[in-house]
């Protein structure tokens, strides 16, 4: 390499205009994943968009490679293959952002938004500029425009309950739904067991509501209040529905 070398690449368009292109979606895509303080963010998806666009010319020019081979060998190339080393890869990096909390789990969206740039850089490396940016749009619309959209659509099932109090106790469904209606959550189905021999009865259900966020301490601090509790557990479920 020489500097000379070095300035011809940069000036290279072939080269530098799906680079760009790549960072940009890489960026786009990574800076609402950070808005949402996931663990794979700006960086995170930038470096993964750009890396899949300079693996795919890599596999395009493969005629300037610095490769010495022996007289009369023939190279087979099948551009088919960088793309799905390339996806393979992103699998597991994806799998590092998925972990599980309890009955739910987290980092769904993010690990696809790790593979959608990825795809991405694929698509500007190829230089596919138009559908590239098709595809960036497309992410942002699904990433942004569509949790919008969750927002006048039904609640989901944001915690799981299991309440335990004495049998003597005045607690029952309808204090329980009222209380979790205090703090903004829509009780679901309840089911009831008492156990005579112990003296106690035991709740458990599914709660709703819009804000995905949910402060378990405040859940906590609201049933606290209906009656003496020998046992409460407050489970979050599932917040990577547009997480």
């Amino acid at each position: 390499m020489t500097p000379q070398s070095l300035i011809a690449t940069l000036e290279d368009q072939s080269l530098m205009v799906p680079l760009a292109f790549s960072l940009a979606a890489g960026l786009l895509i990574g800076i609402e994943r950070e808005l949402r303080r996931k663990p794979a963010g700006l960086r995170t998806h930038a470096l993964v968009c750009v890396a899949s666009a300079l693996m795919t010319l890599l596999g395009l020019r493969m005629e300037d490679w610095a490769a010495v081979l022996p007289d009369g060998t023939q190279i087979v190339s099948d551009m088919a293959r960088m793309p799905h080393a390339i996806l393979t890869g992103i699998g597991f990096l994806g799998a590092g952002v998925i972990f599980r909390e309890g009955p739910s789990v987290q980092g769904l969206t993010t690990a696809a938004t790790l593979w959608m740039t990825a795809a991405l850089g694929i698509v500007f490396g190829a230089g596919l500029l138009e559908l590239g940016v098709i595809g960036t749009v497309a992410a942002l619309l699904v990433l942004i425009l569509f949790r919008l959209v969750q927002r006048v659509m039904p609640p989901k099932p944001v915690i799981r309950l299991d309440v335990v109090v004495p049998a003597t106790s005045t607690l029952d469904g309808t204090q329980l739904t009222a209380a979790l209606a205090g703090i903004g959550l829509t009780a679901g189905p309840i089911s009831l067991a008492q156990d005579i021999g112990l003296g106690q009865r035991r709740y458990k259900l599914m709660a709703a509501g819009q804000d995905q966020r949910i402060d378990c301490d405040a859940v906590a601090g609201a049933l606290r209040n209906t009656a003496d509790l020998q046992k409460l557990t407050v489970v979050p479920l599932d917040r990577d529905t547009g997480t």
